[in-house]
């Protein structure tokens, strides 16, 4: 007798969203969308209260004290019998009179209606309520909060296009320290630098920035000879060594980082070894002259100097 196996596909009873069953997170969805529709009538509803009991004032012209006075009173007495705080009645008025019944939608989120409330021409406004962007996360057409403030040009609360993320950095990077860790870290990304280097402003200015640092460097190392450059009077002999020591620190110290990564060859490691010797034997001679006063030179290190 031939046996079936058992379908290995579990059933839409079976099939589960966190620790609910499919079946029950539909149903607690539709409860939701229930409950926001019905939040959004009662924002409405504020708001409409409000503005029949103290309708918007005609915008542009003068207004009488007291009528400004009984607005305010009016709100404030609304405010401490409902104990509805009285900027949320000022916000859910002003949105109720820029939103007339007829023009409100259900299954949309009343803070897009405030969002959309920014829009000043009517007619737009109204119009752009039946327009919905797309929703980046589920591609369907629909409003969400941030959809809203893209229209009108405010910052989302999450970002989602490159720009918008760029946006989100800068604003969390605005002090100097932050950004300057930041800018850090990503250039040590090849990819980042590569694509960084190629923005002329971006390059030109770490250039500057490089030029600033070496000017700042050869400026430290002339800090500990200040006395002795005093003694001498400032002589222009002595001033020319210092600098040309400085030089050479400042000009290893730039161009030793961006040899980061680099393979040498076993040529390029012979003549830097050449280099360093002449280096190493001009520095152990100027080191012996200033000790001792004598300056000069013997043959062999003029040899060396002249690479015969």
């Amino acid at each position: 007798m031939a046996t079936t196996s058992p379908s290995t596909s579990a059933s839409p009873n079976q099939e589960k969203v966190g620790q609910v069953s499919l079946a029950r997170y539909q149903e607690l969805v539709a409860r939701l969308l229930q409950l926001s529709d019905e939040h959004m009538r009662s924002q409405f509803e504020t708001g409409d209260a409000a503005l029949e009991i103290a309708p918007m004032q005609q915008v542009g012209g003068s207004h009488p004290a007291d009528e400004l006075f009984t607005v305010e009173a009016c709100l404030q007495r609304l405010s401490d019998d409902t104990r509805i705080p009285v900027p949320t009645l000022e916000r859910r008025r002003w949105v109720a009179s820029r939103w007339p019944a007829e023009h409100r939608r259900a299954g949309v989120p009343y803070v897009v209606f405030a969002i959309l409330a920014g829009i000043a021409d009517d007619a737009a406004r109204w119009a752009q309520l039946d327009q919905p962007p797309v929703n980046e996360r589920t591609g369907r057409k629909e409003w969400t909060q941030d959809g809203a403030k893209r229209i009108v040009g405010q910052k989302v609360t999450n970002p989602v296009t490159a720009t918008e993320k760029v946006k989100a950095i800068h604003d969390m990077a605005t002090d100097e320290q932050v950004a300057a860790r930041a800018v850090t870290d990503l250039l040590r990304r090849p990819e980042v630098a590569f694509q960084a280097m190629g923005d002329e402003v971006a390059k030109h200015l770490v250039n500057r920035a490089q030029i600033d640092r070496s000017m700042q460097a050869a400026q430290a190392h002339r800090r500990p000879a200040e006395p002795a450059l005093r003694r001498v009077q400032q002589s222009s002999e002595f001033l020319n060594l210092i600098a040309a020591c400085s030089a050479f620190v400042a000009a290893i110290g730039r161009t030793m980082p961006t040899l980061r990564g680099h393979t040498f060859t076993d040529s390029e490691r012979q003549v830097v070894h050449a280099q360093l010797a002449k280096v190493r034997a001009t520095s152990d001679w100027l080191e012996s002259a200033v000790d001792t006063g004598n300056l000069s030179l013997d043959d062999g290190l003029a040899e060396l100097l002249r690479g015969d």
